[in-house]
């Protein structure tokens, strides 16, 4: 499996004699950007020969005069049943946790060689839900917002809006939001909404522990957990509209800060997996009864 790596940024910093620092004006180093179209660009020429895959860079939104597109891709699963699956998919809501990006990238790019994985699907992917934090590898926006404390609250956020109109307009039966944390030092999940979604967390868990340890702490992040599963969470993270009925299943993954990317990507990637194989089990069951 490829794995995308991200290089630190190393300017050249030579040592001016006093004499050039007098003469020339100083020079002010602008920050690395990480770029968002080279993460993107192999998803894109993916897109252009598929019969699965669809790309839309038409929503927009623009940050300090420049003008930005919130990533999307639809992947339509070989027919599988009466009516699709739609799921959501979400990576880099947090401009700093790129693991999620690239690991996402990597499973679109599993299900395009392997389009039988997402039989009876309809997915809809967001590999990078912050744009400007992921060009500069911030947490919040660049207008200094955590995006994951915003939705659902009347949020000014231009990418907060663009997200909850995807959100409302899509009706989706499960969310997916992939994260990493610097405090943990295993893999673990939130769980929220229909209550099929405990049920759906447990294998998702031993799947990923292939790859990295659970999270089997009392308490993870400030909430209660179990086995590396929390019932709580935040106010104001990415989730389904407030009224949404019937309610979806809610997952958000996080994977753990210090192991090297490839182990957390190919964890994210194998969880992913995961979801699309339980929950299909669940619906055919379902339809059974």
């Amino acid at each position: 499996m490829a794995v995308f790596s991200t290089k630190s940024f190393n300017p050249n910093n030579p040592m001016p004699t006093t004499l050039l620092a007098q003469a020339q004006p100083r020079t002010v180093a602008l920050p690395h950007r990480h770029s968002l179209a080279d993460l993107l660009a192999p998803l894109d020429a993916l897109a252009g020969q598929s019969t699965n895959l669809v790309v839309n860079h038409e929503a927009r939104f623009t940050a300090g005069g420049e003008s930005y597109t919130l990533p999307r891709y639809l992947f339509v699963g070989p027919k599988g049943g009466d009516t699709p699956i739609r799921l959501g998919i979400f990576a880099g809501v947090h401009g700093d946790e790129r693991e999620g990006c690239h690991a996402l990238v990597q499973f679109i790019k599993l299900l395009e060689a392997k389009p039988e994985l997402a039989a009876g699907y309809y997915l809809s992917l967001y590999p990078v839900c912050n744009p400007t934090g992921f060009e500069d590898g911030t947490r919040h926006n660049r207008n200094g917002r955590d995006l994951n404390r915003e939705f659902w609250r009347n949020s000014a956020e231009p990418e907060v809006g663009l997200l909850q109109a995807e959100l409302t307009s899509r009706s989706f039966q499960g969310l997916i939001s992939l994260h990493t944390d610097d405090t943990s030092d295993g893999f673990y999940g939130f769980v929220r909404g229909a209550t099929l979604t405990r049920h759906l967390i447990e294998p998702v868990l031993q799947a990923a522990e292939k790859f990295l340890p659970r999270d089997r702490r009392s308490v993870i992040d400030g909430f209660n957990a179990r086995n590396g599963v929390i019932r709580d969470c935040y106010d104001g993270v990415l989730s389904a509209p407030p009224r949404s009925r019937p309610q979806p299943f809610e997952l958000i993954l996080e994977t753990p800060h210090t192991p090297p990317e490839y182990l957390k990507v190919c964890a994210f990637v194998l969880a992913l997996q995961t979801i699309l194989t339980e929950y299909r089990k669940f619906i055919a069951y379902a339809q059974n009864i």
